[in-house]
């Protein structure tokens, strides 16, 4: 072959790429917009920001993390409220891992309000709850188990996870509250990723208690790279 296809070839090639990267770069810009009482997954590159929005008002969000290259390495609440001396989760907070190293860091905070002590319902719990005639309300484990099976995770590799936009007050005797959020339509939080990150969500579907004012709605989720306006 001579030199002047081989150029050609590396041009075609480039090309190609650079499409492909435009193409990426679109995609991610778009974000992806999580029916009410869905789940939604994806990795969050190093560097990269994820931006939550809550389209509606008052839509709790149910989140889990993970390493990427290694899920045995995940969200620890207990390593993210010790090292800062907080159970509030706000602008400036480091999540960490269950080996204290940072995963994700909050860089922006429209809301205030979010919870990490709560955990998530389930079918078991909202049964125990609110009565035996809650069973087949599919719950936010059900939404981490189904899309966390697309990553080979199971109910083993669920833990302690953080509730966006969720009030959870601890009340003067010690109990925690599940009460109004204050969210309201069109905040959001921007997370920057440390570390490759899976990032699991369960736009969360309870309807038995206020943290979504009784009525599920949609979420969005965008995935933007360094220095881009990941407007809501």
């Amino acid at each position: 072959m001579s030199d002047i296809s081989l150029a050609n070839e590396a041009s075609n090639i480039s090309l190609a790429n650079e499409a492909s990267d435009i193409s990426l770069a679109n995609e991610a810009a778009t974000g992806d917009i999580v029916a009410a009482r869905s789940p939604w997954s994806a990795v969050v590159r190093a560097g990269q920001t994820l931006t939550i929005v809550d389209l509606e008002g008052n839509q709790a969000v149910d989140c889990l993390l993970y390493n990427a290259h290694d899920t045995v390495e995940r969200y620890s609440a207990p390593d993210t409220v010790g090292a800062q001396a907080s159970i509030v989760l706000t602008t400036g907070t480091v999540l960490r891992s269950n080996e204290g190293r940072p995963m994700m860091t909050i860089v922006e905070d429209e809301c205030g309000v979010h919870d990490t002590i709560g955990g998530a319902c389930s079918k078991e719990s909202n049964s125990l709850r609110y009565g035996h005639h809650t069973v087949h309300q599919h719950a936010c484990v059900e939404n981490f188990l189904a899309e966390g099976s697309r990553w080979g995770l199971s109910k083993r590799d669920l833990v302690s996870n953080i509730n966006w936009y969720m009030n959870v007050p601890i009340e003067g005797d010690g109990t925690l509250g599940i009460v109004d959020g204050r969210s309201a339509p069109g905040l959001r939080i921007v997370l920057r990723a440390e570390m490759d990150t899976l990032v699991l969500v369960s736009n969360c579907p309870q309807i038995n208690n206020p943290c979504n004012a009784f009525n599920p709605t949609p979420v969005r989720m965008l995935i933007s790279e360094p220095g881009s306006d990941a407007a809501g």
